[in-house]
């Protein structure tokens, strides 16, 4: 089945449901929405994994009805290592000093 709208077609099938965005450049966007009832993602769960890491949107339903939304998990963030650039910087002597005046003014514009 194929509903048309402006600018985005749906097309279903067993397997779930694509989304089509036609640009007006005439280049495709496809940005996949699989939508599978619990059966189907139960017998079909190392699959729909896959895709959802994949970065396609993986919706299970229940009679009918979303209930549950596939994403993956966002990665650890970088854990620095401190002390890595041990003397790559001296602090100079006159860092807290007053700031001239001629740079304070220049803050004040």
């Amino acid at each position: 089945m194929m509903l048309t709208g402006p600018s985005i077609s749906w097309i279903s099938g067993a397997l779930g449901s694509a989304a089509v965005d036609c640009c007006t450049d005439g280049e495709y966007d496809i940005g996949m929405l699989i939508e599978v009832n619990v059966d189907e993602a139960q017998k079909n769960l190392s699959r729909l994994l896959a895709q959802a890491i994949a970065g396609e949107e993986v919706i299970i339903t229940q009679p009918g009805q979303p209930v549950v939304k596939l994403t993956p998990v966002a990665s650890v963030p970088f854990q620095r290592k401190l002390g890595t650039a041990k003397g790559d910087f001296i602090v100079p002597s006159d860092f807290d000093a007053p700031l001239p005046d001629h740079v304070l003014a220049e803050f004040e514009k």
